[in-house]
């Protein structure tokens, strides 16, 4: 039987760690549904550059390309500059790769503390989708005088209709399979040029889905509603440095980073999409079993749906469900859990659950 083929980047710090409980739910997953995932690891990050000088030579990234998903750690070590490894792999592979689409799911947990009080899980399960390859995040920009008291930097947003528009689309069509409603969240009163592309692309897309509800929400009210209202969001579309900013407050309201999966899509399938915890590499508390693989497990659960695989991504979401809840509002070395123990209970959770036919 042919497997799906996943490259696997731990990457550094926690990375390996939180990784490998996601590929033991994966594969807990695969045996119980009768698939086969062939994996292969790549050693990318810190002590790759270092011992290298490159971040991701040319014949590797060509050896990605024929993956049919990435599941990924985490990059970052104080002993690399900032940006080489954020911007030259994970910006890098959404670019080269077409990932258009960052999908970040904001849902409750039962038994999962959140710092919102009175919320209760059915209160908030809403998707935000962060445009992924424009914005502030293309690196257009530069300096004039750098250095002297006379420095001017520059950093240039750069939204394009295809761009905008695609992302769009994707959260129509996705509003289509939940609550039918789609929210644009954009700043339009201040960036009038971006925004008014936003707003203009958004109203098209929406004339082409009347059974889907919209609405506008500029991104400084979407940060009080997030927390006061979350009930009111199905899927929120917005660009990528508003979407990076709310996704992180929304994992907040979620129980933490350590709950929080996302997705890097290409819905067209022309390349791999790329799966990840949005947590960091944690280098401080690397190796201590201290890290939460809740996120990077979720992550493993929205890679299956996309590779096609949706009992299974519904059995790993259950496992996680199932387990999380026993930690309470622990954290670190007061979980009284490991790391690794919490992959062998959801693993075990997974293989053990009835099928349901």
């Amino acid at each position: 039987m042919s497997g799906k083929r996943i490259a696997l980047l731990p990457g550094d710090g926690v990375g390996p760690e939180v990784t490998a409980q996601a590929v033991k739910a994966c594969e807990a997953a695969a045996k119980r549904f009768g698939f086969e995932l062939d994996w292969t690891e790549y050693e990318l990050g810190a002590d790759y550059w270092r011992i290298t000088g490159q971040v991701i030579p040319a014949e590797i990234e060509a050896e990605l390309a024929r993956a049919d998903a990435i599941l990924f750690g985490a990059v970052g070590d104080p002993s690399v500059p900032p940006g080489v490894l954020e911007r030259g792999l994970v910006i890098h592979l959404r670019t080269a790769f077409d990932q258009y689409v960052n999908l970040r799911p904001v849902r409750l947990l039962p038994g999962v503390p959140t710092p919102i009080r009175g919320l209760q899980p059915d209160d908030c399960d809403l998707v935000i989708l962060r445009e992924n390859t424009e914005g502030a995040y293309v690196g257009t920009g530069g300096f004039v005088h750098r250095g002297s008291e006379n420095e001017i930097a520059t950093q240039e947003s750069i939204n394009t209709r295809k761009g905008v528009e695609r992302l769009v689309r994707h959260g129509f069509r996705m509003a289509m399979e939940r609550r039918k409603h789609v929210t644009l969240v954009h700043k339009s009163n201040i960036l009038t040029f971006a925004g008014d592309l936003w707003q203009r692309t958004f109203d098209s897309v929406a004339a082409d889905y009347p059974d889907v509800t919209t609405d506008y929400v500029h991104v400084d009210a979407m940060c009080l509603y997030l927390v006061t209202e979350p009930q009111r969001f199905d899927v929120v579309v917005t660009d990528n440095l508003f979407g990076d900013i709310i996704t992180d407050l929304g994992a907040a309201v979620q129980g933490g980073l350590g709950l929080a999966a996302s997705g890097n899509l290409n819905p067209d399938h022309t390349a791999p999409s790329m799966f990840e915890p949005v947590h960091g590499s944690a280098p401080d508390i690397a190796g201590r079993g201290w890290a939460n693989p809740a996120g990077s497990i979720l992550s493993a659960a929205l890679m299956l749906e996309h590779l096609g695989y949706r009992d299974a991504a519904v059995a790993l979401e259950d496992g996680v469900r199932a387990v999380m809840p026993t930690l309470g509002a622990l954290r670190g070395p007061e979980m009284g859990m490991s790391t690794e123990d919490i992959g062998d209970a959801v693993a075990a959770h997974i293989s053990e659950a009835p099928t349901h036919s």
